[in-house]
């Protein structure tokens, strides 16, 4: 055994007497050595050289650039899983539209234009659904609405139409060439329907810090609720709850300000909704199912009313039963019907036709003009009815995907702001309640609480006066009127027909005003208004008249 010890130690030696000599030679580099005393241990060797083992898988790992990297390459990675997900989620969303909502191939799927608008409202209705206080959104509800929506709108940067521009040669001259740009309702809406989401979402965050009010569950007791317990037919929404001296003076205002910001949103939304409809045709099938005249349509009371020789929207309106959305709706639905039968007649030629009929022309023109000034009427006054069957009717058989994506973003939004107000209004009547005890017995009808008025005699009512504040005014827009001259009353006539012609008048500037705010909406994002609409009148107003 120790002979065997012996020949080992000898056997080191002579190596690493050798490697010594190895490095003598090399010429000049400075390299330690390893020298071993005659008298070391084999032991000590042994320690030392796994000492000088371990040091080196150390210094190997610092080395590697895997383990070093590791860790700062994870937020990286992460970011890229993330990439990774929403790009097949992307894939899968618009694979789902390429189908036409029909995931098993068998070529059952709706078109496009009705996929994108489906996919749309079937979105928002996920995000705002359940938007029932006065709080702001999440961050991962807002961060999802904000990928989703432009996933949906990217789509209608592909919708172009051909126009005329000057292209410079390289000898100078200037040729005229067609090249494509973004078609025009779309470069017009599209920008200004995204400021007013940003706005209607940036309002619900003025919320955030709010300790003037609070919600008590569906689910309390009558005891918790209080006085201010709803007694409409919005029972799953939560109870808005005051102080027991109700709102200081600064968040009534606060309040009221938010409310007046939103209804103007709502009404631009309304106003692009309107016009895209009014632009889309009216289906076969919806004109198939209608009566043949509009008397049949209206019913003989509602006719007369219409036909008489002095006619008022506002007294023609207060003898209809509207006290409920479904009464509402048919008289909507009813008035549409003859709209559209009426606008027929006046463009039908043929004289045979089942259309035809012994009306003048311009009487009927007349009866047009009526209809529309009391559809408009109720829209302005009922904003949250549902869609009327012609409206249903577009949507449904419409194909052109640009007006597709328009309708259902304004709907949406629309419905998103009137949501909003609703919340408003149950804070405010919540406070009113509060400081008026007298009024908590009565029975709350939402349809009456309309962007148009105030909550139910409140102090300081937002009234839609002169001197009451507009879209324009909240952004800092100066507006001046071109239709001076519309204020002048005529002259010797009746009162029936000086407020008949005041009353059109009023809905023609309202019309422009809408106009203008679309207009308005398109600079405010720094969009160029092209060459090509200077000569254009702007988006069409939904009564306008030619």
């Amino acid at each position: 055994m120790a002979r065997a010890l012996e020949q080992e130690q000898e056997s080191l030696r002579s190596r690493l007497f050798h490697f010594k000599g190895m490095n003598e030679n090399s010429g000049g580099r400075h390299v330690k050595s390893l020298s071993v005393d005659d008298s070391c241990s084999f032991e000590q060797l042994r320690d030392q050289s796994e000492k000088q083992q371990s040091a080196s898988v150390s210094n190997g790992n610092e080395k590697d650039p895997k383990s070093r990297l590791s860790k700062d390459d994870a937020p990286v990675a992460q970011a890229k899983d993330k990439q990774n997900a929403d790009m097949e989620q992307m894939k899968e969303r618009f694979a789902k539209l390429l189908l036409g909502e029909d995931m098993s191939g068998g070529g059952k799927g709706v078109s496009s234009a009705l996929a994108l608008s489906n996919a749309i409202t079937n979105l928002a209705a996920s995000v705002f659904g359940e938007q029932w206080r006065l709080e702001p959104m999440s961050a991962e509800r807002k961060a999802r609405w904000r990928k989703e929506i432009d996933w949906l709108l990217c789509v209608t940067d592909y919708i172009v139409e051909f126009v005329a521009s000057q292209q410079k040669s390289k000898d100078g001259s200037n040729m005229e060439i067609m090249v494509t740009r973004q078609r025009i309702d779309l470069h017009m809406n599209i920008p200004a329907l995204r400021k007013l989401d940003a706005m209607l979402i940036d309002c619900l965050d003025n919320f955030k810090d709010q300790n003037e009010f609070y919600y008590v569950s569906r689910d309390a007791p009558d005891s918790e609720k209080g006085s201010t317990k709803r007694k409409d037919d919005k029972w799953w929404l939560p109870t808005a709850k005051v102080p027991s001296n109700g709102l200081s003076e600064a968040a009534r205002k606060f309040l009221q300000y938010q409310k007046d910001c939103v209804n103007q949103v709502l009404k631009a939304a309304m106003a692009i909704n309107a016009n895209v409809l009014s632009e889309m045709e009216v289906p076969e099938n919806y004109i198939e199912s209608l009566p043949k005249n509009g008397r049949a349509s209206l019913g003989d009371s509602i006719y007369r009313s219409i036909t008489v020789e002095f006619f008022d929207p506002d007294q023609f309106l207060s003898t209809m039963d509207l006290s409920s959305e479904h009464k509402i709706l048919d008289l909507k639905n009813r008035i549409e019907a003859s709209i559209v039968i009426w606008k027929r007649k006046m463009n039908q030629k043929d004289g045979k036709s089942a259309w035809g009929s012994a009306v003048s022309l311009e009487k009927r023109e007349l009866f047009e003009e009526r209809a529309e000034t009391i559809l408009l009427i109720l829209k302005q006054r009922f904003p949250g009815i549902p869609q009327s069957s012609l409206d249903i009717s577009k949507i449904q058989y419409n194909r052109d995907i640009g007006q597709a994506i328009l309708e259902s973003y304004s709907r949406i939004l629309e419905s998103l702001a009137y949501t909003v107000m609703s919340r408003i209004e149950d804070v405010l009547y919540a406070d009113y309640v509060t400081r008026n005890p007298s009024y908590a017995g009565q029975k709350r009808n939402p349809l009456k609480e309309t962007p148009q008025e105030s909550t139910p005699p409140m102090d300081d009512p937002a009234t839609e006066g002169p001197n009451s504040m507009t879209l324009s005014d909240f952004m800092g827009w100066n507006f001046e009127s071109n239709d001076t001259e519309a204020k002048k009353e005529p002259a010797g006539n009746s009162d029936e027909i000086v407020k008949e012609d005041n009353l059109n008048s009023k809905l023609v500037k309202e019309d422009n005003s809408n106009l203008k705010l679309t207009e308005k909406l398109v600079n405010i994002v720094n969009i160029k208004k092209p060459s090509y609409l200077e000569n254009l009148g702007g988006v069409r107003s939904p009564t306008a008249r030619h």
